[in-house]
């Protein structure tokens, strides 16, 4: 098994048996526990979505952290499903995504839904996606965002009113701003 699906894969399982996060296993390859990213967990029960939280910025010390918390996370917090029972566990599968950093969106023509993932979120009147202007996290209104090559998910259009509507965004009364990143999808 792949050590990211894994490491969520005991994360999940410890927390939901005995109610335990667990510390990052000390034999995990050197990127865990050397690289930061934001990670999402999405996590399925015979193929239909049953959990799915992360983070576009890393708010932890390392991957290995990152992947841990987001699969509990994705297991317990995601408000629309009731947290995962033990009986569930064998039924479950994994896939872990590991975010590139956010980059700023000048026209929708940068954009394929197959190969970049987005935030919208609303902001200032003033633009931020200015030369120079780096993504910083802050968040000073409404977000949303969309992991990429989501099937049913074909055009740009289509990705930005799901992102939009994932985060009670009106792009119609809303200045909005898009950001993309790509994925590395386990």
């Amino acid at each position: 098994m792949n050590p990211y699906i894994l490491l969520a894969k005991q994360a999940v399982e410890n927390f939901i048996k005995e109610g335990k996060i667990i510390e990052p296993p000390r034999d995990l390859p050197e990127e865990f526990l050397n690289k930061r990213a934001g990670t999402f967990v999405t996590i399925e029960k015979d193929g239909e979505l049953r959990g799915c939280i992360g983070t576009y910025l890393p708010t932890r010390v390392n991957i290995a952290e990152e992947i841990i918390r987001n699969a509990i996370a994705a297991a317990t917090e995601d408000y629309r499903f009731e947290p995962i029972k033990i009986d569930e566990l064998p039924k479950l599968s994994y896939t872990v995504y590991i975010l590139s950093y956010p980059e700023p969106v000048k026209d929708l023509k940068e954009l394929d839904p197959k190969k970049f993932g987005i935030i919208v979120k609303t902001g200032p009147l003033t633009y931020p996606n200015q030369d120079n202007v780096v993504f910083d996290g802050v968040v000073p209104y409404k977000t949303g965002l969309l992991l990429p090559d989501l099937d049913g998910v074909d055009t740009v259009e289509k990705q930005i009113a799901i992102a939009c509507q994932k985060g009670g965004i009106d792009p119609q009364r809303e200045k909005i701003f898009i950001y993309k990143f790509t994925v590395e999808k386990f």
